[in-house]
């Protein structure tokens, strides 16, 4: 319940899920098969999920439209790496954490000052949209840049969710940040909402094949949707440029970890 509390709270900050925690926790300290550990995040990921879009609905952080058109995108992915999923070794799981992870990281340090925000008087377009900025305290605007590469973005996201147990944010939220022109906290909060529906594709499938121990999934859910809470009080306050660095700490950390295991 504790690490699913600690997941939660970073998922919510954000928008990744939480996974990208959880498992390197449960499978390094618990001590469970790393299988397991991905499968018991997956079941996190739709708590974390569920609770953020809730909470964050009635603020036009969520983009719907761009949302439900990258999930198609996603739950293929999903639903690929979930039929994949029993037959890749350990070691290849590693790996991919740990690539994955580093490459991201990189990533996100190279956007750490650059904001997607256009003038507000600006037409968003059919996909972009508008919210109110804590942070400039005015009407914000911006405008979806190159959807081909959001969408490939998101079919290698749901096969990473699927077969990692991360969330497929961990992908989603620096390349629509980095490069198809939605701010930070919009692109969290509509990641939040697409990696519920990423998990729930490959869910039934891990559990098929007995990698969800329910007492495990169940406690951890009970610790994501509490920290949550929390993760979503703090990402209201806090700078995008910190949200950034936290992101890529993160993600470095756990690169490391992970390649130490590989080699």
């Amino acid at each position: 319940m504790v690490s699913g509390a600690a997941a939660g709270l970073l998922g919510a900050l954000l928008g990744i899920g939480g996974g990208v925690f959880l498992v390197p926790f449960l499978n390094s300290v618990v001590g469970l098969p790393i299988k397991i550990a991905v499968a018991t995040s997956l079941m996190t990921v739709i708590g974390t999920s569920s609770a953020v879009s809730a909470s964050t609905a009635g603020r036009n952080l969520i983009n719907l439209r761009l949302g439900m058109l990258l999930e198609v995108a996603s739950a293929a992915g999903g639903v690929a790496a979930g039929l994949t999923f029993q037959h890749l070794s350990d070691r290849t799981l590693y790996l991919g954490f740990a690539s994955v992870t580093a490459l991201i990281a990189v990533l996100m340090l190279t956007r750490l000052d650059k904001r997607n925000l256009l003038d507000a008087s600006a037409e968003p377009g059919r996909l972009g949209g508008r919210y109110y900025d804590e942070e400039t305290k005015r009407q914000a605007v911006y405008r979806i840049q190159r959807m081909p590469v959001a969408i490939f973005a998101s079919i290698v996201a749901g096969v990473v969710s699927g077969s990692l147990g991360i969330g497929g944010g961990i992908l989603k939220v620096p390349i629509l940040n980095a490069w198809c022109g939605v701010p930070m906290r919009v692109a969290a909060a509509t990641s939040a909402l697409m990696i519920g529906v990423t998990a729930v594709a490959s869910v039934p499938i891990q559990y098929k094949h007995g990698f969800i121990h329910p007492p495990l999934a169940a406690a951890a859910v009970l610790g994501v949707l509490i920290g949550s809470r929390g993760g979503l009080w703090f990402g209201g306050r806090a700078k995008a440029r910190g949200l950034k660095l936290l992101m890529a700490a993160v993600l470095t950390t756990v690169s490391v970890l992970y390649f130490i295991k590989v080699l």
